[in-house]
């Protein structure tokens, strides 16, 4: 059994987090293998948790031919104009055949800046905070595979493999076949491959 996992619940880890990025990459690829799955959608802002990944594969399934697809922050996410993903990590990435998709997040896009400016609460918030109550991880796999599919990295109709994780790191991963955004809710969950249990809290 992997070091974290919970007794006689294997897909939950004992707390979210970081520290889960291995473990979570290791049980995604070997769920995905089992299942023919090619596309993996991972969420790395600087390409940690796309490092563990590709490292676990080139170990593990060195013959396995993946569509991998890499979902960062928007530029500005922290600071204004600022890219968290270094470009020889953006090149690196291309050279191996890897997407790479930086653009406006799908349950912020405008409405934070109005949230932001005159108070209140939109429906992409109101879908953000309930997709939460799963962990930050969920909401966080659901949200990048419809970017994703949206962005034409990922096939319309086919199960992909989602990684996300709580504030650095991969502590999910869940099986979708996602819908583009104007269907969101045709999204299908397939199988919850790994989670937390619980959540982290807001401190």
């Amino acid at each position: 059994m992997l070091e974290g996992l919970v007794s006689m619940t294997k897909e939950h880890w004992e707390s979210g987090g970081k520290h889960n990025t291995e473990g979570t990459a290791s049980v995604a690829l070997e769920r995905a293998n089992a299942l023919g799955i090619a596309d993996i959608v991972v969420a790395t802002n600087t390409g940690y948790t796309m490092d563990v990944l590709l490292r676990l594969k080139d170990e593990l399934y060195p013959g396995v031919d993946l569509n991998l697809v890499a979902v960062t922050h928007h530029v500005g996410f922290r600071d204004p104009g600022e890219d968290e993903m270094p470009d020889e990590k953006r090149q690196e990435y291309a050279d191996r055949g890897i997407s790479v998709l930086t653009t406006t997040h799908l349950f912020a896009n405008v409405e934070r800046s109005i949230t932001t400016e005159f108070g209140g609460l939109y429906p992409g918030g109101i879908v953000s905070a309930t997709l939460r109550m799963f962990g930050q991880g969920t909401k966080v796999c659901l949200e990048i595979a419809t970017m994703a599919l949206d962005a034409g990295m990922i096939p319309y109709g086919r199960e992909v493999m989602v990684l996300g994780g709580s504030g650095g790191g991969a502590d999910t991963a869940m099986i979708l076949r996602p819908a583009h955004a104007k269907n969101f809710f045709d999204t299908e969950v397939m199988e919850v491959v790994c989670r937390p249990r619980g959540r982290m809290r807001k401190r």
